[in-house]
């Protein structure tokens, strides 16, 4: 291993001092002032540490139980000694031998953890697979190690001047202590037997005095519940040497228990501290994956929507635990759009190593968010379909935040097109799937007609939907932002292209029109022909072009976009954003229409052009409204306005 020991007497005869390992010393900065950024960790550490010694001994005792006899169960022990200003970490594990201390903790990264599962690996493969079955699952034994004695140890320093490790291996007859103040050195010495653990290790922090606050109980315990609440061995605390211990934790997490084990007042409370919320869930799921990769989850989708929902600088709320210790509680184990769910991942798989706070770029970490994501859209997928009115909550309150994917994640568009519900024109209340829609195609209609804007009840009225609702055609009301977004980029949906009733022509013709509705001439008259040339002529600063409409029934003027580029609504987010101009839009005209008509007669007897001048730019002008745009000159607006009402009432 590299340890250069230099032997000295030091309090006992056998006492011995040791470099660390070559160059350590530097390294052992860096990773107490770098590697961790949050000092609390520390003691996640080692009550891994100590969790890892008593499964190594579980293990041990398959094979030999005297190793246990009667000692007291399993359990990791915090007692606080403010007197003398120091914490103690214990254990009743498998402890350890002097070497055992030289190889742990007198090398850097070098993890007595990961030698133990290469033990257990290669005792499977000599004994077979079904011998070591019969012994208890020593492979699973394994799997349920936290790992890197070693290194997380080392975090100790940035809360101590001194630590002092006390140590006996189970069935052994000697007890060592080891002490260091990390800056270079270590000493290790025997104690008597009276003085140390029955079996164990007891790691004593002297901690330093920006560090004293570790002292008080209510600091350690929201510790243990955050960081540590799942590990597989119970803890306890003393607040007080000569205190009888208080148990923190009970060493089973609810999401390690079967689901039947689990009652659904459990689900809630556990709900609720993850997420901070006092609503109930409105789904709760639950499972173990098995085969290439081993973890468990649990998901929870909020009753109702979080108050930071829409909040850019969010992070996520999803806890992840590599074999039931907490590694990172803002985790991006989901895609941004399904920021809404809370869940736990308690992996067996993911490694901890010196990158501990970097194990997002894993491979096996990108496995599990894989399979988490899959699993959650399945699992909204199925209440979508057999509890309709559950899921229209979910999708009341989460709705415009799936829709992101949409856009963001073309790879599971056909999942979330299943999830999708929206407002129509004939389902204004919302709910209306995708599939329903298709299934309610009119003759002839080829296309899943939509109009984007920010108001899904104004937008009901809209002009440009007067052509569809005389033919009985569905349109989707897109009333979210991201809606101008996705619906641009989607190819369609069961083999039906979006199309927007704001762009380019109405393609009506095809369609028949709905019982009742009556038939109008499809005939632009040779008057109203003139009139729109004058009309293009006179807005060709505003508009890119002056057209007659097949999707207007009763108003008299509309604006689209042109058959290219973006609809009328993206146009504005982008150029709101800088990331686009806004073109000239097409002023559709009513040939039909009562007042277009009479125009277009005063218009052809040459009498009085101004006020048809007049007329065109308030047609322009109310469409825009009707868009939602603001004027772009009032005062002009006003004037004319002012002179068609005084020419009309004289």
């Amino acid at each position: 291993m590299g340890i250069f020991v230099v032997t000295t007497s030091i309090d006992a005869p056998d006492a011995q001092s040791h470099a660390f390992q070559a160059d350590v010393s530097r390294l052992l900065h860096l990773m107490v002032h770098s590697i961790y950024s949050d000092r609390d960790i520390f003691l996640r550490e080692l009550i891994s540490n100590g969790a890892d010694a008593c499964e190594k001994l579980r293990y041990e005792a398959l094979a030999n139980p005297a190793l246990i006899g009667e000692e007291a169960p399993f359990a990791i022990e915090l007692t606080l000694d403010k007197e003398a200003g120091t914490l103690t970490v214990s254990d009743n594990g498998v402890g350890m031998a002097r070497a055992d201390l030289v190889e742990a903790l007198g090398t850097i990264a070098n993890s007595g953890t990961r030698a133990f599962l290469e033990r257990i690996s290669a005792n499977a493969e000599k004994k077979g697979d079904a011998e070591s079955e019969e012994e208890g699952g020593a492979g699973r034994s394994g799997a349920d190690l936290i790992g890197q004695f070693g290194i997380g140890f080392y975090s100790a320093f940035m809360v101590a001047d001194k630590v002092v490790v006390e140590t006996r291996k189970a069935g052994g007859a000697a007890s060592w202590r080891w002490i260091s103040d990390g800056k270079g050195a270590y000493t290790t010495e025997p104690i008597a037997l009276e003085a140390a653990p029955a079996r164990g290790t007891r790691v004593i922090l002297h901690l330093n005095e920006e560090s004293k606050t570790y002292l008080e109980p209510w600091k350690l315990e929201s510790i243990v519940r955050e960081h540590s609440g799942a590990v597989a061995v119970p803890i306890e605390l003393r607040e007080t040497p000569d205190a009888e211990p208080r148990r923190l934790t009970d060493g089973a997490a609810v999401w390690a228990k079967p689901r039947s084990a689990v009652t659904s007042e459990e689900y809630t409370d556990f709900y609720r501290s993850l997420a901070g919320q006092y609503d109930e869930p409105a789904l709760t799921v639950h499972w173990r994956a098995e085969g290439r990769h081993e973890y468990t989850v649990l998901a929870f989708v909020p009753g109702s929507r979080p108050l930071d929902l829409f909040d850019p600088a969010r992070k996520g709320r999803n806890k992840l635990y590599v074999r039931r210790v907490l590694i990172n509680q803002d985790s991006d184990l989901l895609p941004g759009w399904m920021r809404f769910v809370r869940l736990v991942v308690d992996s067996a798989d993911l490694p901890l190593n010196v990158s501990r706070e970097m194990i997002q770029t894993s491979p096996v970490f990108t496995a599990i968010r894989k399979g988490v994501t899959n699993r959650i859209l399945q699992e909204l997928t199925k209440t979508a379909e057999n509890d309709s009115e559950a899921y229209a909550k979910i999708w009341e309150n989460f709705g415009p935040v799936l829709k992101e994917g949409l856009y963001e994640d073309p790879e599971r568009r056909d999942q979330l097109f299943k999830l999708a519900r929206f407002a129509t024109t004939t389902h204004p209340e919302g709910g209306r799937s995708l599939a329903d829609y298709v299934a309610g195609l009119k003759e002839n209609q080829t296309s899943i007609f939509y109009l984007t804007g920010e108001d899904a009840k104004r937008m009901g009225s809209s002009p440009q939907l007067e052509g569809f609702k005389a033919r009985g055609v569905e349109v989707l009301l897109l009333a979210d932002p991201v809606d101008a977004f996705w619906v641009s980029t989607a190819l369609g949906f069961d083999g039906k292209p979006f199309k927007s009733v704001t762009q380019g022509g109405a393609d009506l013709k095809a369609i028949p029109l709905a019982e009742g509705a009556k038939e109008e001439s499809a005939e632009t008259t040779a008057d109203v022909a003139v009139l729109l040339a004058f009309f293009k002529q006179t807005l060709e600063s505003v508009t890119a072009d002056v057209r007659a409409s097949e999707r207007l029934a009763e108003s008299p003027a509309c604006l689209v976009a042109g058959e290219h580029g973006p609809d009328r609504r993206l146009e504005r987010i982008l150029a709101q954003a800088g990331r686009a101009e806004l073109t000239k839009p097409v002023l559709e005209i009513n040939p039909r229409h009562a007042l277009v008509q009479a125009l277009a007669k005063r218009y052809g007897a040459d009498a009085d052009k101004s006020l048809v001048e007049d007329a065109a730019w308030l047609l322009h002008d109310e469409a825009r409204l009707m868009d939602g745009e603001q004027l772009a000159d009032p005062a002009a607006f006003a004037a004319r306005l002012t002179r068609v009402l005084a020419k009309a009432a004289s």
